[in-house]
This record gives C-alpha cells, structure tokens and sequence, in this order.
C-alpha cells in the first residue's frame, strides 16, 4: 500500500499543492513539488521516530504498518494480515478494574478517533516489554460509501506514558507496600457506593489495625517496622476475599473494600483467616516478631449509604474488637455509639474506684480432677458499682489496659491477693492474671518482691497467669522477664494456651509450670467427633512430657467433666465447682476442713443460650406479632407472648436491624414456644448471634421507606404494612407483658 495511499486516506492526492507562508510579502503563494520529492518528505517522516502510518480493511485486518512499527513486534509472528484487535488492546492502568472498550469495538463504530493509547498486547510485544502507542484513524469509503477500512498515524508515548503513570501511582498508593493508600481508598469507595447504590448491590468494608506494633518498632528499629508492615501487606493479600481492594491508611492501620459480600458468615470465616495469618510469626533481620490484629466489619447499605457513614461505622467495629480483647473481630451493630460512649464513662469511673473501695478481689478453686478435692484459687478482679452494680471484668479490663490504668490496678490485685492467701490455712497457691502490658514493665519483678514481703507470703504459693499475648513484640525481652520472674521463686502458668500466638518452642525456654486449657476447646468436648477431646489430649501429653500440671478453664456440664478426667488432665475450674467467691468464703470453707466440692450442672453440653429480654417482632402467615425473647442460640430460641401456638407452626422472627428467621415451633407450652431455625445464626465476633443477612434497605426503599442504613425497629412490620392483611382474623391470641391480652392485628 505504502505512504502514498496513507497520504490518500487522509485527503490528500498527487497534484495538491502545499502552501507555504511567505514572510516578507505577506501573502500566501503555492509552490508545488514533485511526486518524487513528496513521497521522499513522508518516506523520511516514516523512518523518522516521531510518527508511523498504519492501515486496515474493511474486516478490521492489517493492510499497512510503518517498518518501525512491524520491528516493535516479535519477528515471527505474522502482523500484515493479523487482526488488529490481536495486537492492541486499549490502555487500561494495571490497578483499575474497569472494562476498557476493546479495538475491536472501537473500529466496528466506523467512527474517526483521535490519540487513543493503546499498548501492545504481551504475546505480541517483544520479550517482557511493555509498549504504549497513541493511535488516530480515520474511516475510509469508496465510492459507493461502503467502508473499506482505516487509515491513520501511530506514535510511541511508552516513555511519557509510563512517567505518567509512575506519577499516579505516587499519588495513589502507599510507597512502602505497593497497596492504596487512603486517599486512593476514599476515592475508590466512594466510587464504587454511587455505582451499587444505582446497580443496588452490596459492599463490606473491613478495617484492621495491629495490635502491638508499637512495641516491635520501638524495639527493633523502625526498619525492622517497614519491613514487618510489608510481610503485613503480602499476608493480607493472600488471604484477603477474592475481588477485595486493599489499602494502606497509614501506620499500622489497613482497609479492604469488598464488593457484593454481605453474608456475615462469610465475612467473619474471611476475619478469622486476616487474624489467623498476621498473628502468625515473623522473622525480620533475624530477630523473630509476633503481632496480632483487630478488625472491624460495616456492611453497605445496610451499615451505611454513603462513603463516611460507613467509615464511620466500620471504625466503630474496630473500637469494639479492640476493646473486646484485641485478635478479634467485630460487626457494627446500633448499639456501638453507645457501648463507646458507655467505655469512656467507664474510664473515668474507674480512675476513682480504688479509692472508693468498690475492687475487691475473688477466689474460684481450682479442684482436683478426679477426687475434686481443691487444690488452690484464682483470683479474679470484680467490679460492684454503686449505680450500676456489678461490672463485669470484659467490661472495664479492656477498657483499663486501653486506657493505661491496668498497670496501677494490675498492682494493686497483686497486693490484695498475695494479703488475702496468706490468711488461708494450709498452703494453697493463689493464681493471679498477668497482663501483656504488665509483664513487660521493668518494674514488675519489684512490685511481685514488694507483694510478697508485704503479705509474708511464700513464693512458692503464688502463680502468676500469663497470655500467649507476652510473645508478641520482641522476644528477647520476654525471655530476659522469665529469668528474673524466676529468680524470685514465683510460679508461672500460660493462660488460655492454644488461642494465642505462641509458638511451642517457647515453652522450652519459658519456665512455665502450668498449661490452661482454654475453654474454647472443653467445651462440647464430650460429644462425638468434636476436635476439642483430641485437642485437650495432645496438651494433657504435651505437659506430663515436659514436667507441667494441666488446668481445665470453664467447665459446666457433668459429661465435660468426666471426659476432663479420662484424658488425664490435673485440675479442672469452673462453674461445675463454684463461681468466684469472696475473701469470706473461701476462708469458710477452708475453715471447715471439707476441702472437696460437689460438682453440679447439667448432665450434658448444649450450645450456648444468650438470655436476652427484649421485644421482638413475630409473623405468622399474614399475621404481625409482639414477642418476647428469652433465650437466643444458634439453632434455636425461646419466646413468651402468643397463646395455643400448635407444634410445627411456621414462624417468621423479626430480632432487629434487619434479622429475619424463619423457625419452626418444635415446644409450646402456654405462652412459651421453643423455635428451631431453618438457618443456624453465626457469630457476631462478640459472643453473641446474628443472622447471615439482613433485610436490604433497597428493599424498604421499594416500598417508600428512605435509603439509609437499617436503624433499630421492626423491619419486617414495615415490609408487609405493619398490620395484618384487611378482613382476616389473627390465628393466635397475643399476650401483653404487660399482663393483658389483646388481639394481634
């Protein structure tokens, strides 16, 4: 084809003139040249590397490309001739997930286009290199105007083009792990909360922090913490949910947005793994480091609609699971305003509680496994406010150590229960929890020498409960502990083992006396197949082999207990025996000389019932309901409030920010109902239930209801009307909790 018909398929011909401005006269004259000398002038500009020519037929194939051009291609794969969608594809940034239009569609528009980037697709291109072209074409007609194919100019931008994008990405991702970085996320979320909120699809945003990178930073150098927030990085993009954005906010904070993943079982199995895989060791310019993580989930629409509603929330969730005990992972739910809100007021009370004398400490024994005989006390922090009432302690502990407070109390629990065992008769050793932050104080050797001389209690008597958590950070440090720790003559156990961090190495060089055996794993671990028994049996091993004495925490059930003893475990404690009791009653009770205790519980494990007492709606049919909540676990509940309800009648229940059951009533007695549910509820990453999904504020929004996230109410009332379908009758009688009755409707 050669320049002469590019020249052509852009409106040229071989008699044109070309003017050319003269200066002195002002005025436009023609010279013409030959055709020899023209095809020479676009002969040279096509050797040249500021631009090249290139043409197609009508069915979109090859016909003409500059030499220059051809050479920018694998020599042995045939171009004249090829598609030209198979050797270009439009420029899409590696990072963006948008669909470009393909060549392909471009040229079928028959339309004129103007520097398109385009770059060679790799199994085109020479090597690994990656070749950006700016590409303008013209169409072409014939006579009869039947397309006949493009003609046009391509020039090489690959060097401009890449600085360019080099430039964005500067601006757009974190210079240290290669993910987003927050203004990069922020853009991004918004984005994609306009585009769901017109498609109504649905997105979970997932933000972490990690838990004591502060202290690996601080001790190993801040190299050794860019290094470690890289390895970070890589983790969580091996385990993140596929589709999933990951960004970088700043320090050791992360963010993952995920689009169309609403089911809360998904997304807290896809937590679980985040925490799993960070808390897992590190090894960073040969020292070892081990971190945690917390996270927090919020879930759009239903969390939030716009892009700072749902920040807001999923921080929120990070908050809790923070403050529930860091490694742990947290939903947002309404109620989290105020549980923050409650936290800080709980800061500022117990600053003063100490001096108000509302701490005490209590005593759970710790019996013998098979003749429940008891064989020392753990002493357990509890918190009786003057307005409120009792505290529990996974209220007000997180809130201590967030706080810093937990040094000082950690203290002053230490002193209260080494003054406390020292009046028992007979030498029962007292157990006392260890916090991380506590553990790694320099002063603490001395503040457990001043306790025991103050109290005149014999070292050997005191043990003191230890996390995994203490392996976290620098190791070094926690070993140079254990050394003085040990010189003191104190006792050392490692509390909830299996849950943490640590790795069984440690327990070589840690002089530990003592395993706990996580409640985690008793539980339910009488019934058949549960992985808890074998768990339970390699750790009773474990420790015999290692010279240790074993302790099963939180055990309730007779059949829990009897299996605890089979598979050889020293001591058991748990409400079978007794809950924590004052300084007075276990002074009583050793007084007495009756030093066994009666295990009583029920005789076998069930799954864990919440007992709850709030309203919640209830549907039968075309039937709205009050109800009352008792009792909430996985498979099942009990509710109070409907009369002569028949075994197997459907039921629909509505628990609130839109989690719909459906159950089936499997007991009725009375006012009360036993229901079992169709899908089993999932963990809220807080102890308690909730439902995979929830009712979509799409949906109420279909119905009138404004698109915003779910608050509290009944959402099922406001699906259906809120009132039964006019001219039926309720099939149940509705009891008031009032102590009324009243016909549903």
């Amino acid at each position: 084809m050669g320049v002469r018909g590019i020249w052509k398929g852009f409106g040229g011909n071989e008699a044109e003139p070309v003017r050319v401005p003269d200066a002195e006269a002002a005025a436009s004259r023609t010279a013409m040249v030959s055709k020899g000398e023209r095809l020479e002038i676009f002969d040279s500009f096509e050797n040249s590397d500021l631009a090249w020519f290139w043409a197609t037929d009508a069915q979109g194939r090859v016909r003409y490309l500059s030499q220059k051009a051809m050479d920018q291609f694998d020599p042995c794969r045939p171009v004249i001739g090829e598609p030209l969608a198979n050797l270009l594809q439009t420029a899409r940034e590696d990072d963006d997930q948008s669909e470009a239009k393909p060549i392909s569609y471009l040229l079928s528009a028959h339309s004129s286009f103007t520097e398109l980037v385009v770059c060679l697709k790799k199994e085109a291109s020479s090597g690994n290199c990656h070749k950006w072209w700016q590409l303008t074409g013209r169409p072409q007609f014939d006579d009869r105007n039947d397309f006949t194919g493009y003609r046009g100019i391509v020039k090489d931008i690959t060097a401009s083009y890449e600085e360019k994008r080099k430039t964005s990405r500067m601006a757009e991702f974190d210079a240290l792990t290669g993910l987003s970085n927050r203004h990069r996320m922020a853009q991004r979320l918004t984005t994609a909360l306009i585009a769901y909120k017109i498609e109504k699809r649905s997105c979970a945003l997932i933000m972490l922090d990690l838990d004591r990178f502060k202290q690996v930073n601080d001790t190993l150098g801040h190299p050794a913490g860019d290094e470690l927030l890289r390895q970070v990085s890589q983790r969580l993009q091996r385990v993140a949910p596929a589709g999933a954005e990951i960004g970088r906010l700043g320090g050791d904070e992360f963010q993952l947005i995920v689009p169309d993943l609403d089911d809360r079982g998904k997304l807290g199995d896809a937590a679980n793994r985040m925490i799993q895989m960070i808390s897992q060791p590190y090894s960073i310019e040969g020292s070892r480091a081990i971190i945690g993580t917390s996270v927090g989930i919020a879930v759009a629409p239903y969390d939030g609609v716009e892009s700072a509603e749902l920040v807001k929330a999923a921080d929120l969730a990070l908050y809790a699971a923070k403050g529930g005990g860091r490694g742990q992972f947290r939903f947002y739910s309404n109620d989290l305003k105020e549980t923050a809100e409650d936290r800080r007021e709980i800061e500022e009370e117990l600053r003063d509680a100490m001096a108000r004398e509302q701490l005490a400490m209590h005593y759970q024994p710790q019996v013998d496994a098979r003749n429940h005989m008891v064989r020392g006390f753990e002493a357990l922090l509890r918190w009786n406010h003057p307005e409120h009432g009792p505290i529990s302690p996974t209220i007000f502990i997180p809130v201590a150590e967030d706080s810093g407070l937990i040094d000082g109390l950690g203290a002053w629990a230490l002193q209260q229960a080494c003054r406390d065992a020292a009046e028992w008769p007979g030498n029962f050793p007292v157990s006392v929890n260890v916090s991380a932050r506590q553990f790694l104080a320099e002063d603490l050797p001395d503040i457990v020498d001043r306790a025991l001389r103050d109290s005149g209690l014999p070292p050997s008597r005191l043990e003191l409960e230890i996390t995994e958590s203490v392996f976290m950070g620098d190791i070094g440090n926690a070993a140079i502990m254990f050394e003085k720790l040990a010189k003191l003559g104190v006792k050392l156990a490692l509390d909830d083992f299996g849950t943490g961090y640590s790795s069984l190495s440690y327990l070589r060089k840690a002089p530990f006396n003592k395993l706990k055996i996580d409640q985690s794993f008793v539980r339910g671990c009488a019934q058949d197949g549960d992985k808890g028994n074998a768990i339970i049996h390699a750790i009773a091993d474990l420790a015999k082999a290692m010279d240790m004495v074993t302790t099963a925490e939180g055990v309730e059930a007779m059949d829990e207990l009897e299996t605890i003893a089979r598979l050889e475990v020293d001591y058991v404690q748990g409400f079978i025996f007794s809950r924590a009791v004052p300084q007075s009653e276990v002074l009583e009770k050793l007084a007495s000389g009756e030093l066994r205790y009666e295990p009583s519980g029920p005789a076998k494990f069930r799954s864990e019932r919440r007992t709850l007492f709030r309203r919640i709606g209830v549907v039968h049919e075309d039937h709205h309901y009050v109800a009352m909540l008792r009792d909430l676990s996985r498979t099942g509940a009990r509710i109070e409030g409907l009369l002569d309800v028949p075994i197997g009648t459907e039921l629909v229940l509505d628990l609130g920010e839109g989690q719909i059951v459906v159950g089936k009533v499997r007991r009725s007695q009375d006012a009360t109902q036993g229901i079992e549910f169709e899908t089993a509820l999932v963990s809220d990453g807080a102890g308690g239930l909730c439902t995979r999904h929830r009712v979509s504020p799409y949906m109420l929004a279909a119905i009138g209801a404004p698109l915003q996230a779910l608050r509290g109410g009944n959402h099922l009332a406001a699906v259906a009307g809120g009132r039964s379908t006019p001219g039926t009758r309720p099939r149940f009688m509705q009891v008031d909790v009032g102590g009324g009755a009243s016909r549903a409707g």
